[in-house]
């Protein structure tokens, strides 16, 4: 028998989210499932009930209705107790919960005899769990909107701007921490012209900050910090003291801070004092978007934005929220793809299969047994790495694919002395057309291998090389054939082969022509 989701209407204070949109109810109805939606639940996020009906969803007047009826919840919120209180036994919960911080709340939905799956919990270290990751959609709104937030308080452009009134400087962005929600603030101040500035204990993430338009600072401390599961780790004191330096320099020179910081488990670092507050200029603003974890900021008062010596520090904890629709949507995709992989009959049933890495990482409780945490990822070993002796095998000395040892200067100059005397023979008894299309055929091939290899090999593929070097050739030829003889040369080419030559000049300049175009092409793929 198929199963039912119910989508509750979110009660938590200012949450604007719905766990799914009509667009994916009707998805799932196509899987086999029934959707009831609780009526008004899609409204903060511009989804009516109406949309809902014409996705096929059914609409609940009530939660109390709606939990009754609902084998399956999608919610976006951890569930509070008057929910939890109206769940019924066998009932499986799709939500964020944050289990480390909420052992009471695991508590209650044990004792429920409940499934609970924590999409904050999926192993991010899986490529295939990618589709499903909830949290990288929600850091990538989060990140884009805080720099909205930080442009409305600013009050001065992000781009330069020289107009009859006078020059205005771009605006100087600092991001700290360069994760999901890091890069993406990157790129949206990037993209509204400001000068971008970022920083991350994990160096790897440096050629992510340029590709974005932004600049990475480096801490004047060797150390590396990267924790897995796309997270950084906790730093050493003397990395720390180094990183606090850095800041204090960034904040002097920065008109707007943006602050991702945050590390799985733990309260936010405290990576701005109010001693770096005070050297900002007035009208400078922080966007601490660590806010609802206590903070990266000193200064920051979680879910509001206040004025603290001249700057604007901006701590809200609903960002994705105030991108109620777009954030909806994404989040209700990835629901969609947990599902299919919950449910991979199509028959409206689902199967926490807990020999899955990702839905055994996901499931925090199973039918009222308290699963989490999940063990350690059993992933592949690192290759070792090869020593420069075995990475570099001693050249053959004969054999059959044996490297080639270089020629020596004996050896050269026989291969010289007999191309001249091949050529002196070819000169002193050839006829002489002969010796004039041999000419044209010896500088065609000498500058086509020129104008080919002189050619960084990344700007061609070896099909374009082959064809540039054909085509300077019959460019060299036709050109000849149509240039009128010298004095004591052979007679001028008749006129049908002259109009050849000019045909093969036209196809050739369309063929090179073409060839530098499609490069073009491919190279403006990489830029930004």
């Amino acid at each position: 028998m198929a199963l039912t989701i119910g989508v509750p209407r979110e009660i938590f204070a200012g949450e604007k989210r719905v766990a799914t949109v009509p667009e994916v109810a009707e998805k799932l109805i196509k899987l086999g499932f029934a959707v009831t939606v609780e009526s008004g639940a899609g409204d903060d996020a511009n989804f009516n009930d109406d949309a809902y009906r014409a996705a096929g969803a059914q609409i609940a007047e009530s939660a109390a209705k709606l939990w009754a009826t609902a084998d399956i919840v999608f919610k976006v919120r951890a569930p509070n107790a008057d929910e939890v209180a109206l769940m019924r036994e066998g009932t499986t919960l799709i939500s964020f919960i944050w289990p480390a911080q909420n052992p009471d709340l695991m508590q209650q939905l044990a004792a429920r005899k409940v499934t609970v799956l924590a999409i904050d919990a999926l192993p991010r270290q899986l490529s295939r769990a990618q589709k499903m990751d909830a949290l990288t959609s929600t850091a990538g709104v989060s990140g884009y909107r805080a720099v909205i937030e930080a442009a409305n308080a600013f009050g001065r452009f992000f781009n330069g701007q020289i107009t009859a009134a006078g020059k205005i400087p771009p605006a100087k962005v600092f991001v700290a921490g360069a994760g999901v929600a890091g890069l993406a603030a990157i790129g949206t101040a990037a993209n509204l012209g400001a000068i971008v500035r970022a920083n991350d204990t994990r160096a790897e993430v440096a050629d992510q900050v340029k590709s974005l338009g932004g600049e990475f600072v480096k801490v004047d401390y060797e150390e590396e910090g990267s924790g897995g599961g796309g997270y950084a780790k906790v730093m050493s004191e003397d990395f720390q003291q180094a990183q606090r330096e850095m800041y204090a320099t960034q904040a002097r020179e920065a008109d707007i801070i943006i602050t991702t910081a945050l590390i799985p488990g733990k309260p936010a670092p405290k990576l701005i004092t109010a001693e770096m507050v005070q050297s900002m200029k007035p009208g400078s603003v922080i966007v601490d978007m660590a806010g609802e974890q206590g903070g990266n900021c000193e200064l920051t008062e979680p879910g509001a934005a206040v004025v603290k010596h001249g700057v604007t520090i901006i701590g809200y904890t609903d960002l994705p929220s105030r991108l109620a629709r777009q954030s909806s949507t994404l989040y209700a995709s990835n629901l969609l793809r947990l599902t299919e992989e919950l449910c991979k009959t199509k028959d409206g049933v689902i199967n926490v299969n807990m020999d899955d890495d990702a839905i055994r990482g996901l499931t925090v409780i199973k039918n009222g047994d308290v699963t989490w945490p999940a063990p350690a990822l059993k992933l592949p070993a690192p290759p070792a790495a090869k020593s420069a002796a075995a990475a570099a095998p001693a050249p053959k000395a004969h054999g059959h694919g044996a490297p080639s040892a270089p020629m020596s200067g004996t050896s050269l100059a026989i291969v010289f002395g007999i191309a001249a005397a091949l050529f002196w023979l070819i000169g002193a008894y050839a006829p002489a057309a002969f010796l004039g299309h041999f000419t044209v055929f010896v500088l065609a091939c000498f500058i086509g291998y020129m104008v080919v290899w002189n050619v960084t090999p990344s700007l061609h593929t070896p099909l374009m090389s082959v064809t540039n070097a054909i085509s300077s050739i019959i460019a060299i030829g036709a050109l000849v054939q149509i240039a009128p003889p010298l004095a004591g040369t052979v007679e001028r080419p008749a006129d049908w082969i002259r109009w050849l030559a000019v045909i093969g000049i036209v196809l050739t300049t369309i063929n090179m022509f073409g060839g530098f175009a499609v490069t073009r092409r491919m190279l403006a793929m990489f830029r930004k």
